[in-house]
């Protein structure tokens, strides 16, 4: 046996057995300041809730005009209230207002040009733009076509035969807007407001999740995922807990 190669080797092995050993423990030892462990922004993104108070996005009329479209899209019946009383508008308002609004998390560098309907949006552009652009149109179509009168101050059944309108792709708002993709731009977000966690505005006082029967955010209802079609029997539960929780005085 080469006894000198034979220790070159075990030198080898203890000295890197010793760096790992060595880095190991100094990183298990290190002591942050404050005890805390060390946190970048933008690490974690959760949701900051919406408090009560003036438009972030809309303006007046804007504001106005976006109550009056939910509350025909979710008229209040006996089973919940209106797409408005429930807070669709604001849910809406302050998504436009937020990253949803600036498109923060999505790739927007040219070229821009036209794709497959399954690849998304490609034109420069954002959703807080396009709601800016058609809600403008669609008060400007109603002013020449109903007397002056703004979507807001329309009866009812005129509304709906406007929105139905919308829907079919009938309604020429002008200015390259297809009216249909500007009401399935609204309905989606009025229903992502409806059915939301209260803490982002909409689905006030849990009404949907009351309306179907949704535990919410409840960290645990194993006692009933075998109790098929057996009405939950627990009260929702939201990101923000129950009002009755409210411990803020």
């Amino acid at each position: 046996m080469d006894h000198s190669r034979s220790a070159t080797r075990r030198g080898l092995l203890a000295s890197t057995a010793a760096v790992t050993f060595s880095g190991v423990t100094g990183a298990a030892a290190r002591v942050y300041p404050g005890g805390a462990m060390p946190w970048d922004s933008g690490a974690a993104d959760p949701p900051a809730e919406v408090r009560p108070g003036p438009w972030l996005f809309f303006t007046a009329d804007e504001g106005r005009l976006v109550e009056a479209i939910v509350e025909r899209l979710i008229p209040a019946d006996d089973l919940s209230v209106s797409g408005k009383d429930a807070g669709c508008a604001v849910f809406i308002d302050r998504q436009l207002a937020g990253s949803f609004g600036k498109s923060t998390w999505l790739y927007r560098l040219p070229p821009f040009q036209a794709g497959l309907p399954t690849q998304g949006e490609q034109a420069d552009t954002t959703p807080a733009i396009e709601y800016r652009r058609f809600l403008a149109a669609i008060d400007a179509y109603c002013r020449a076509n109903f007397g002056g009168k703004v979507f807001a101050e329309l009866p009812n059944d005129q509304r709906d035969q406007f929105l139905t309108g919308m829907e079919k792709g009938e309604i020429q708002l002008g200015g390259g807007i297809n009216s249909g993709d500007a009401f399935k731009q609204i309905l989606d977000n009025t229903m992502e407001g409806f059915f939301a966690d209260p803490i982002y505005g909409g689905n006030r006082d849990m009404v949907s999740w009351r309306m179907i029967g949704y535990p919410g955010t409840r960290y645990n209802y194993l006692d009933h995922v075998s109790k098929h079609n057996v009405k939950y029997p627990l009260p929702p539960v939201s990101l923000l807990g129950r009002p009755e929780w409210d411990l803020r005085g």
